[in-house]
């Protein structure tokens, strides 16, 4: 008798031991110890990638965990140009840096991936739906601030992006440049997506006058609130609540103007360890690796929904409505298309115009705060006149929408130069910024002198 035919026959007689049997093998498979060495490229803080190392060494003593931490755009640039050292998963935040990757050929499709319906979280695909990348957090983008520091200045806790803007909060608000972080990148086109792009950079440019720095990264912005450095700032809502429940003076809130995105990881094309990269993304998806969000330090969200059962009572839950915004869809095909364009126009107009800006538009106010209670239209148009200069954006928003233009543009590396096209605009750009800061402080303080002197002229009267 065959073996094929006694199995046959065995299969019949005992059902249940046959998959008594392929259970135990399947397990043995998955329990397979894992070898050599896995890289991982993450712009993730300590806090959070250390529980997870620390948890999957665990499981797997024979493997060498190392951690590659950069910020977002030069984890692109590391993975898209090849470096010597092969990354076999890229961990981050931000889905248009992934979308970025997906188009370049940087990303592996993952095995099995697109067999399922894709689920959502506020209207936003948890997984690409191409399979190349996938959600393990879902991330929420708002305003956090120390309560004490604005106590002490008798000043009142944000609650939109437009507060941030408010000549109240002058020298209190801090920000990272989206072209040192994927966070601040999206919180950019949150922004600028919500607003149109037009009433965005309004809103982003009146902002830079309230401005006490920008940070290096955009933890900068977290550590500088938690310390008391500065008062207020926009930040992932991670880093409000991870802030709140390791005891610091802290609050956050969501803009109704905001939306929900997932945190995603990703294997590498070329990637050197794939089964320990794929057996480290179902360990960040399975339940015990979702529950590991919910520690005081790191103090995000799940993409499981019956994990949030387990929830800190802090922690929202992204898939009951506790999280109201406004119905925005982001368009992440749209930021990965125009990503360093709007990187290079906050470098030219904020990062590097800052001392500028702020003596600018601290001369404005404080002409504008003088005529609100003066019927001076002469004054006034001339103040509405340097207010049009300080908001100008040399961009329009077709043009930040034509993939023919917005393809000129890279992100810049030390050692390397950007296309003459790109400086030659970014040199216009830059010129034409600093004749207007110029102009605008200009007007807005012979205002103030022509309110000075009248002021004076009708005390001696």
């Amino acid at each position: 008798m065959s073996l094929a035919l006694q199995l046959r026959i065995f299969s019949r007689a005992f059902p249940a031991a046959i998959l008594v049997l392929f259970a135990v093998l399947m397990s043995a498979a998955a329990e397979t110890p894992l070898k050599g060495r896995l890289i991982i490229l993450t712009s993730f803080p300590d806090a959070l990638f250390d529980p997870y190392r620390r948890a999957f060494q665990a499981k797997h003593p024979d493997l060498t965990i190392h951690i590659l931490n950069k910020k977002t755009s030069a984890a692109i640039s590391y993975i898209q140009d090849k470096s010597s050292t092969q990354v076999d998963l890229v961990w981050a935040s931000a889905p248009d840096a992934f979308e970025m990757l997906k188009q370049s050929g940087h990303l592996r499709k993952r095995e099995g991936a697109g067999s399922a319906p894709v689920k959502r979280v506020a209207g936003y695909p948890l997984d690409d739906p191409d399979g190349y990348y996938t959600g393990f957090a879902v991330s929420g983008y708002g305003v956090m601030w120390n309560t004490e520091y604005l106590a002490r200045y008798n000043l009142k806790a944000p609650a939109n992006w437009d507060d941030l803007a408010k000549p109240a909060y002058a020298g209190h608000l801090a920000i990272t440049a989206p072209s040192r972080s994927g966070t601040t990148h999206l919180i950019v086109e949150i922004i600028l997506q919500s607003k149109g792009w037009r009433e965005g950079w309004n809103l982003l440019l009146r902002m830079s006058g309230n401005l006490a720095t920008v940070t290096a990264r955009s933890f900068g912005v977290r550590d500088g609130i938690r310390v008391g450095r500065f008062g207020t700032g926009p930040v992932i809502d991670f880093f409000g609540f991870s802030s709140m429940a390791t005891g610091k003076p802290v609050g956050f809130a969501y803009p109704a103007e905001t939306v929900l995105l997932p945190a995603n990881v990703a294997i590498v094309e070329g990637a050197q360890n794939l089964p320990a990269a794929a057996a480290f993304i179902r360990f960040l998806k399975s339940a015990e690796g979702q529950r590991i969000l919910f520690k005081p330090e790191i103090s995000r969200l799940p993409v499981r929904p019956d994990v949030y059962r387990d929830a800190p009572a802090a922690i929202p839950n992204p898939f009951n409505g506790s999280i109201r915004t406004k119905g925005l869809i982001f368009d992440s095909n749209l930021s990965r298309q125009r990503y360093h364009l709007v990187n290079v126009l906050f470098d030219v107009l904020i990062t590097h115009r800052l001392t500028a800006a702020k003596a600018a538009w601290a001369s404005l106010h404080e002409a504008e705060a003088v005529l609100a209670g003066l019927p001076d239209p002469e004054l006034r148009a001339r103040i509405a006149e340097a207010r049009d200069l300080l908001t100008q954006v040399p961009v329009s928003k077709e043009e930040s929408r034509q993939a023919s233009f917005t393809r000129q543009f890279s992100r810049k590396k030390p050692g390397f130069a950007v296309s003459q096209r790109q400086a030659a605009l970014e040199a216009g750009w830059v010129a034409s910024a600093k004749s207007r800061y110029a102009e605008a402080r200009r007007i807005s303080d012979e205002v103030r002198s022509a309110l000075a002197a009248r002021s004076l002229m009708s005390q001696t009267q």
